[in-house]
C-alpha cells in the first residue's frame, strides 16, 4: 500500500482542480443516476411505447457520440476549460427543455444534442475532457488509483441519485401535483447543476491544461494504437447499449411490475456494489496489470448478466445483477488509466474522444433494438445479447493489447 495508504481521494500537493473535478463529477452522477431511471418512467407516462423509450436512448447516445466525435477534431482549437464549459451549457440547457415538453420529436431532438444520459456511467462530452484535465493534476503513479476514486464517487452519487428517483412517486402519492410534473421538476433540477457545473469550472486554473504550445493536439503519434481500441471497445459498448440502466430498468418493470421506488433501491444496492469494485481496481491492476483487470474482472460480470433474465423470481434475478454491478465497473478506473498511459500528454484529450466516439456511437444502436425486443418478449433478451457480446470484447481485448504495457508496468 505504501504511499497510497496515507491518501485518501487526493493525493498531496494536487492544488485545487482535482477536488473541483471530483466533486462536479459527482454532482453530474447523481443527475444521472435519477434520470436513467426516470426517463423511461416519463416517457411511458406520456404514453410512449417501449420503442420509443428505446429511440429516444438511443438519440441521447448517438448525439453524445456525434459530440464526442467533434471534440476529438476540434478540440485542439480550444482550451479544455473553454470546452468544459461548453459542456456544462448543454447540460442545462437538456435539463430545462426536457422538463419543458412533452411531445416525441422535441423530446428527440434535444436528447440528441444534450446531455442526458440514459446510463450511469459517463458517456457524455465531460468525460474525455475530465479524463484528460485529471491526468494533468496527478503524477503517473497516482494515475489509476485517482480515476478510481473519480468512478468510486460517480458510482456512490448515482447509487444516490437513483433512490432520489422515488420523489416523483411520493410527490404524487402525497399532494395533488400529479406524476408528470414532479418528473419535470426532475428534470428541471438536472439543469440546474447544469449551472452549478458551469460556475465552479470557470475557476478551474491553467494545471489542467497540457503542457506545450497548443492547448490540445489532434492525433499523431499515438493514432495507430487508439484506433485500434476504438475498434475495440466499439465492441464493448455495442453489448452494453442492450443494457444501459434505463432499458435494465424497463426490463424489471415490465418482468416483474416493480415500483419506482423498489427500483430505486435496487440500483442504489447496485450503485455500492459498483463503487466497491472501484475502490479493488487500483490494488487489482498493481499485481495483474491494467488489460489483465480489465479482462478478468469483466468476463464473470457478463456471465452473471446473461444469467439474470434466466432466473424465475425477482431475488434471484436481482441477484445477478447485482453480483454483475459488483464486477462490471473494476474495468473503467484500468481502461481510462491504460488510455492516458500510452498516448504523449498533449494528445491525451483527442485520444479520450477518439476511444469514446465509436463507444458512444455503438452504444447508441443497441438501445433501440432492447427496446423493440422488450417490447415483444419481457424475457430479458438484451441482457442475454449484452453479456454475449461482452464477453467476446472481453476476450479480443486480451488478445491485442496484453503485450503492451504502460510506463508504470515495464
Amino acid at each position: 500500500m505504501g504511499r497510497e495508504a496515507r491518501w485518501w481521494f487526493v493525493p498531496p500537493d494536487t492544488g485545487t482542480d482535482l477536488p473541483k473535478l471530483l466533486a462536479m463529477r459527482t454532482v453530474r452522477a447523481f443527475g444521472d443516476g435519477y434520470v436513467s431511471l426516470l426517463l423511461p418512467v416519463y416517457l411511458l407516462a406520456l404514453g410512449f411505447s417501449p420503442v420509443a423509450v428505446g429511440a429516444i436512448a438511443t438519440a441521447t447516445l448517438l448525439g453524445s457520440g456525434a459530440m464526442v466525435f467533434g471534440l476529438g477534431l476540434f478540440a485542439h482549437r480550444f482550451s479544455q476549460r473553454q470546452l468544459v464549459l461548453g459542456a456544462a451549457v448543454l447540460m442545462t440547457v437538456s435539463g430545462f427543455a426536457f422538463s419543458l415538453t412533452g411531445a416525441f420529436w422535441p423530446l428527440f431532438v434535444i436528447a440528441l444534442v444534450g446531455t442526458l444520459n440514459p446510463t450511469t456511467g459517463d458517456v457524455t462530452v465531460f468525460s474525455p475532457l475530465e479524463q484528460a484535465m485529471v491526468t494533468q493534476t496527478v503524477a503517473a503513479r497516482d494515475r489509476t488509483a485517482v480515476f478510481a476514486r473519480y468512478s468510486l464517487l460517480g458510482s456512490l452519487a448515482g447509487a444516490a441519485g437513483s433512490l432520489f428517483a422515488a420523489v416523483p412517486e411520493w410527490i404524487d402519492a402525497q399532494t395533488q401535483v400529479g406524476l408528470i410534473t414532479a418528473l419535470q421538476a426532475m428534470f428541471a433540477i438536472y439543469g440546474v447543476f447544469g449551472v452549478l457545473t458551469f460556475f465552479v469550472y470557470r475557476t478551474l486554473t491553467g494545471s489542467v491544461e497540457p503542457p506545450g504550445h497548443a492547448p490540445n493536439a489532434p492525433l499523431v503519434e499515438s493514432r495507430p494504437i487508439v484506433m485500434r481500441l476504438a475498434a475495440v471497445f466499439s465492441l464493448d459498448a455495442f453489448g452494453g447499449g442492450f443494457a444501459v440502466q434505463s432499458l435494465v430498468a424497463l426490463w424489471l418493470f415490465q418482468r416483474f411490475d416493480l415500483s419506482i421506488a423498489t427500483a430505486g433501491q435496487i440500483f442504489f444496492w447496485a450503485g455500492l456494489f459498483a463503487a466497491g469494485s472501484y475502490l479493488l481496481s487500483s490494488w487489482v491492476a498493481r499485481r495483474i496489470g491494467l488489460i489483465n483487470t480489465m479482462v478478468f474482472t469483466h468476463l464473470p460480470a457478463n456471465v452473471f448478466l446473461i444469467l439474470a433474465p434466466l432466473m424465475p423470481t425477482l431475488e434471484l434475478a436481482v441477484t445477478m445483477l447485482l453480483l454483475r454491478y459488483a464486477m462490471s465497473s473494476m474495468d473503467i478506473p484500468a481502461r481510462t488509466s491504460f488510455v492516458m498511459a500510452v498516448v504523449p500528454a498533449h494528445e491525451r484529450a483527442a485520444a479520450a474522444s477518439f476511444t469514446a466516439v465509436p463507444r458512444s456511437l455503438a452504444a447508441g444502436i443497441s438501445p433501440f433494438a432492447a427496446g423493440w425486443l422488450l417490447s415483444v418478449s419481457s424475457f430479458g433478451w438484451p441482457l442475454v445479447i449484452a453479456g454475449t457480446i461482452k464477453i467476446g470484447y472481453d476476450l479480443l481485448l486480451l488478445r491485442m493489447f496484453r503485450s503492451v504495457k504502460p510506463p508504470e508496468e515495464r
